[in-house]
């Protein structure tokens, strides 16, 4: 018997940061990379989460410090906290949550896109 395959689908939130992604490694010289991000999660991440949805790691088996982080969390409905996962690839990091029978992406992040813009936010002078 063939296991059920859920459906993934990609919030609006998924495609702006894919935007925001695609400017990066755009202005990062490396344009190519948002070509193979999108190659991966048309033929690895997506097909992967509709055959296995608990892939990723439950999110709150590292619980957020930031007091920004917790007060999303807080606004949550109650019990959908459980449902949030983490999928790591290669330089990303996806967020996603289960539902009954549909996987919803929610975030994607490169992960030197979590790091701060000194340059910017200490100006030579």
């Amino acid at each position: 018997m063939a296991d059920k395959l859920h459906k993934v689908e990609l919030t609006e939130n998924v495609l702006e940061r894919l935007a925001v992604i695609e400017a990066f490694l755009t202005e990062a010289g490396a344009p190519s990379a948002f070509d193979e991000l999108l190659a991966e999660l048309r033929t690895s991440i997506v097909p992967n989460l509709r055959r296995f949805p608990r892939l990723g790691r439950r999110y709150l088996d590292q619980p957020p410090q930031s007091t920004e982080a917790l007060a999303l969390l807080a606004r949550l409905p109650a019990g959908s906290a459980d449902t949030l996962r983490e999928y790591l690839t290669g330089d990303y990091l996806i967020l996603y949550t289960l539902g009954e029978s549909t996987v919803y992406l929610l975030s994607i992040r490169h992960h030197r896109q979590l790091s701060f813009d000194f340059e910017r936010l200490w100006p030579k002078g």
